[in-house]
């Protein structure tokens, strides 16, 4: 299930359950209401009338006695007046009740009444006639009787119905009172259960994100980054945004691996395209000043053997011409007592002169088992591997070449053999010339020397010397023609020469192949960056806002999940930015820029940073700078500052009790030059940083400067960490000319020593560079541009609630995710701001186009169709949005991309994963001006 899914799950049960318990109390209250307005409208009124009835009654009565005894004549026309009046009053509220009674008994004793008072009406009637014909009293008596009687029937009557009502409105009352007891008892139970089933809800959706954000963490840390020849995989396990970072990660390992393995292939190549460039120009090098072919012979076969790996060998020169034409062995390897291979032979001759007749070479595997044997102290052996090989001139052999070892040759051993043999041709016809030159010259110095005699003894002869002149002139005249034919070997001497320089031109073409290879995986590190952080933003920013205790309705538990989510972001955010300035150091992409610092202010920093450490901790945090450390210093602020927090934050991690102390002195160059050349560097420092921490054993000591090593597996799991904290201060450090040493006793504490030197020019270029660190590839750009950290506008609470910057603006949101969309919407809507979203460049400049009053846009760079450098470039042209603030996101911070973003029209430059602070600083600013 999608990590969106499960969130809008979680708050469908928790809306659904609030809506049941809502709907339940409003029909249990409505049912309360009826209830009450039937007592207090309905029953009420009926015994209300019922007693008004009643005294309407008995006033009536009263008038009639009153009237027919006591009343003079005026008075019983008044009390005649008043009993029609109550009699009318009494119908008219009879007919009230019979209209409003909705109980058959309630109506069987209304109809009672009626039929009794009509009765009664009658009798009074009569006496009323009796009365107005002046009647006395004794003759009413009779009448005033029937009229009592009837009257104790009718209130008797009144009185059923009225207590009839009574009961019925105490009944109604109870029935209202146990079902308000039973709706508090529901609406308890309801409660109760709505926690329980949102705390599960809650639970279950945190739980399952921080698991599988955990498995991601889990599996990077296993990488072995010094073999990626076979990376581990993370299981996808789930469809949304957390199984895409799996994916991406996945497509990620699978291209290092290839990538790795094409690397090795290239290296190994090279490696032996050296190996044979080497030992070709080894061999080479020992053919200068030998002037005779035996003496090459035998140099030749002693250095060859060897470099071949034979165990024998034996090296044959072309002797004569024609039929007489024979190749005689000069020189042996190893051979027996009465040498080795056979003295002499011809073209044509056993599988050598065959070779030789061919002019190719041959390998032979399979020897029999009587072959001539490899002699050695203990006893002979069988070689498993005979190279026969011509050594060719002009197109004609000129030599052969035999050997025999106890492992079959290598491919490369026979390319290295054709390379060797390519070039002795020449330098065997070198030393030829060379030697018949000698034996020229030595002639003629025999012959002058004979001449010079015979010019003592014959100074008489002229004719005899002319002749001999002669004689010497043609001489002369020879010699001439062998200088020049060793002008012209000369000259092919050279043409091979030049061969030799295309070879190291191929040479250098393959080193520049190896650089843009470089190239292209710092782009792909680059663009596998932002694969990672893109997700990684809306993980951040709807983390961070869950986690707020003033804005978030989850309750401590539940923020305490969301800020463990926060956590695990950052941890493999700040993993994903150690693994790329690594990546930056090892291909020379990381830039160090040399300027002026001031060092007076450095303990005023360090105790800023880690006083509260120190504290929180209890421990001692103690800082000395000696006088005569200058305080102007010329380095790389960022990069020196960066090496000392680091080792500061170990220093502090690793120790439990006791103290953490830093030493800022001037170093002494003779010290500094046991570890680093310190030519063209002036001006050390060195800055010791002691703990009374864990220590480090002596075989760990270099362990702990490579990637991802601690000292051991135990300190890892107990104190956490990646292992890339000492590794990138040590790569900063040769970078800025320094170098980085440990001293450590195990239990005793460690102390890390940092030397630096002032650079006011910095390095002047690249060689300087590598030779104050040879380990380090020099650093020409970085590529990981630092994201702009605006001007924060600072303002006290009245100011801020004066101010309100982003209320009721609109903020248009340009992105193709549809993630980053979700996680600024609701944190810019929460700001009180509008929201407009487009998902690439068209629907931007469409919504713009129709007259929406948009104050700010939000611009995503890597989007599809039309990009957010096209985009921006395109809203400048129009007049009216040129002073509309446009603020760049981006997850790929290559160099030169905020430049970039600024020149294609964007106001300002905010690169992902977003901080909701720094993203609200910049608007702010922005909104304001």
């Amino acid at each position: 299930m999608g990590f969106k899914k499960k969130q809008m799950l979680g708050f469908g049960l928790i809306l659904l359950f609030l809506a049941i318990l809502l709907s339940f109390m409003m029909f249990t209250l409505n049912n309360l209401k009826s209830s009450m307005t039937e007592i207090v409208e309905n029953r009420y009124d009926k015994v209300q009338a019922s007693m008004e009835i009643r005294q309407l009654f008995s006033r009536s009565d009263r008038e009639i006695l009153f009237a027919a005894n006591d009343a003079n004549k005026e008075e019983r026309a008044e009390s005649l007046e008043i009993i029609n009046e109550n009699h009318s009053l009494i119908e008219s509220k009879i007919a009230g009740l019979s209209g409003s009674l909705n109980k058959a008994k309630a109506k069987q004793l209304l109809k009672e009444f009626e039929t009794q008072y009509a009765s009664y009406s009658i009798t009074e009637a009569e006496i009323i006639q009796k009365i107005k014909s002046g009647n006395s009293s004794d003759n009413l008596s009779s009448l005033m009787d029937d009229q009592r009687e009837k009257r104790t029937k009718v209130i008797s009557t009144m009185d059923e119905f009225k207590d009839y009502q009574e009961g019925v409105m105490k009944d109604t009352l109870s029935n209202s009172k146990q079902t308000y007891e039973d709706m508090i008892g529901f609406v308890i139970f309801a409660v109760i259960l709505s926690i329980l089933v949102i705390s599960v809800t809650v639970v279950w959706m945190i739980r399952s994100t921080s698991k599988d954000l955990q498995s991601i963490t889990k599996v990077i840390k296993n990488i072995d980054f010094k073999n990626l020849s076979v990376i581990p995989r993370i299981p996808v396990r789930t469809t949304d945004e957390i199984g895409d970072i799996a994916k991406s990660f996945n497509d990620m390992a699978e291209s290092l691996e290839t990538y790795n393995q094409k690397e090795k292939d290239f290296t190994e190549k090279i490696s032996e395209q050296n190996w044979i460039q080497t030992r070709v120009a080894d061999i080479a090098t020992m053919y200068q000043r030998i002037v005779d072919v035996e003496v090459l012979a035998d140099r030749f076969i002693t250095r060859l053997a060897p470099m071949m790996g034979a165990s024998i060998g034996a090296f044959y020169v072309k002797r004569g011409e024609g039929v007489d034409m024979r190749f005689v062995k000069l020189a042996s390897f190893a051979g027996d007592g009465e040498d080795s291979g056979r003295r002499e032979f011809r073209l044509g001759e056993g599988l050598i002169g065959q070779c030789a007749l061919e002019k190719k070479s041959k390998v032979i595997e399979d020897i029999p088992e009587d072959f001539q044997l490899v002699t050695t102290g203990l006893g002979e052996v069988n070689p498993k591997s005979i190279v026969i090989a011509p050594v060719v001139f002009e197109d004609e052999v000129v030599a052969m070449v035999e050997l025999a070892s106890l492992e079959a040759f290598t491919k490369l051993q026979k390319t290295f053999l054709n390379q060797v043999l390519d070039t002795l041709g020449i330098t065997i016809n070198n030393v030829e010339g060379r030697m018949e030159i000698e034996r020229l010259l030595k002639e003629s110095q025999a012959q002058t020397e004979e001449l010079q005699a015979q010019s003592e003894e014959l100074q008489s002869q002229s004719e005899e010397m002319q002749a001999q002149s002669e004689e010497l002139q043609t001489q002369a005249e020879e010699l001439r023609m062998i200088n020049e034919q060793l002008e012209e070997r000369n000259r092919e001497t050279e043409e091979k020469s030049k061969e030799l320089q295309v070879a190291k031109l191929n040479l250098e073409k393959q080193a520049e192949e190896l650089k843009l290879s470089s190239k292209y995986k710092s782009e792909f590190m680059a663009n596998m960056s932002h694969e990672l952080r893109t997700p990684l933003n809306s993980i951040l920013i709807l983390s961070e806002m869950l986690s707020d205790p003033n804005d978030s309705k989850l309750n401590e538990e539940q923020q305490e999940f969301a800020r463990v989510i926060n956590s695990s972001g950052q941890d493999l955010l700040t993993l994903i930015n150690d693994i790329l300035d690594l990546s930056k150091v090892e291909v020379g992409k990381l830039e160090v820029v040399f300027d002026e610092m001031n060092l007076s202010e450095l303990p005023e920093l360090l105790h800023r940073n880690f006083d509260h450490v120190a504290k929180k901790k209890n421990i001692d945090f103690i800082i000395e700078k000696s006088k005569n450390v200058p305080d102007i210093f010329f380095t790389d602020e960022q990069r020196f500052q960066q090496i000392l927090k680091n080792l500061l934050s170990n220093a502090f991690k690793f120790t439990e009790k006791g103290s953490v102390s830093v030493q800022i002195k001037k170093a002494d160059e003779e010290n500094v030059a046991q570890w680093i050349q310190t030519k063209g560097a002036t001006n050390w420092v060195e800055i010791k940083v002691t703990d009374t921490g864990i220590g480090i054993s002596k075989e760990k000591q270099k362990l702990i400067f490579e990637a991802f090593q601690q000292g051991d597996g135990a300190t890892m799991r107990k104190y956490g960490g990646t292992g890339l904290g000492l590794s990138i201060c040590r790569e900063f450090a040769k970078l800025l000319g320094g170098w980085v040493i440990v001293d450590s006793e195990e239990g005793q504490g460690s102390t890390f020593t940092f030397f630096i030197p002032s650079m006011p020019e910095g390095f002047k270029n690249v060689d300087e560079a590598i030779a104050a660190s040879p380990e380090v590839a020099a650093a020409n750009h970085d590529d990981s541009a630092a994201p702009f950290e605006p001007d924060v506008v600072i303002m006290d609470e009245e100011d801020r609630d004066k101010a309100k910057p982003f209320c009721n603006k609109t903020v248009l949101v340009v992105d193709d995710d549809h993630r980053n969309i979700f996680a600024l919407k609701n944190a810019l809507k929460h700001e009180g701001m509008e929201i407009l979203t487009a998902e690439n460049g068209f629907e931007c400049l469409e919504l713009l186009e129709k007259g929406n009053d948009i104050d700010v846009i939000l611009m995503d760079i890597m989007m599809p169709g039309m990009d957010g450098y096209e985009t921006m470039t395109r809203i400048r042209e129009q007049s009216k949005f040129e002073d509309l603030p446009i603020i760049a996101l981006t997850a790929k911070a290559m160099k030169g991309d905020r430049e970039k973003c600024l020149k294609a029209g964007a106001s300002d430059y905010v690169s992902k994963p977003l901080k909701l602070d720094q993203l609200l600083s910049v608007l702010r600013v922005w909104l304001t001006n």
